[in-house]
């Protein structure tokens, strides 16, 4: 952005220097002294400072806040009632659940007896319809009809 030998001259700004007005005093009338006899007389209290100085006073009593009012206790039976609504809610909530999961597990079996009869019935229909070797099958019977041939005498 700035060449880098060129001189940076700083530039100069005007400073105004602002004075402090006093006010004047108010004049006012001191409050009057109203003297008040305190029942009893306070308690003087010193204290030493840990350089070793003394300070007298009297010890001020804080104002004590009134007592909060004791919130009454709830009763045993509204408690009972409350923990017997929630278990309730809980064994409900359970009972649905319950109920879906037995559904489920239902539909499960079935599906797996379906399953089941089909491919026992296929194995079943294998046996009966598929060729096998003791049957009358067709080289049986050619064979047969070979051997007979060879054989025939007539």
């Amino acid at each position: 952005m700035y060449p880098e030998n060129a001189p940076h001259v700083p530039v100069q700004r005007a400073v105004e220097v602002h004075q402090p007005t006093p006010l004047p005093p108010t004049v006012t009338a001191p409050a009057p002294v109203v003297p008040v006899q305190p029942g009893t007389v306070p308690a003087v209290a010193s204290i030493v400072l840990p350089d070793g100085r003394i300070v007298t006073g009297y010890a001020i009593e804080h104002p004590q806040p009134a007592p909060v009012a004791a919130k009454p206790a709830v009763s045993r039976t509204a408690v009972n009632v409350a923990l017997g609504g929630v278990g309730f809610l809980a064994v409900c909530g359970g009972l649905l659940l319950l109920t879906s999961f037995i559904a489920a597990l239902t539909a499960f079996i079935t599906q797996l007896i379906v399953l089941a009869a089909v491919i026992f019935g296929g194995w079943i229909a294998v046996q009966l319809f598929g060729a096998s070797g003791h049957r009358g099958g067709t080289t049986v019977h050619i064979r047969k009809a070979v051997i007979k041939r060879n054989h025939f005498h007539g």
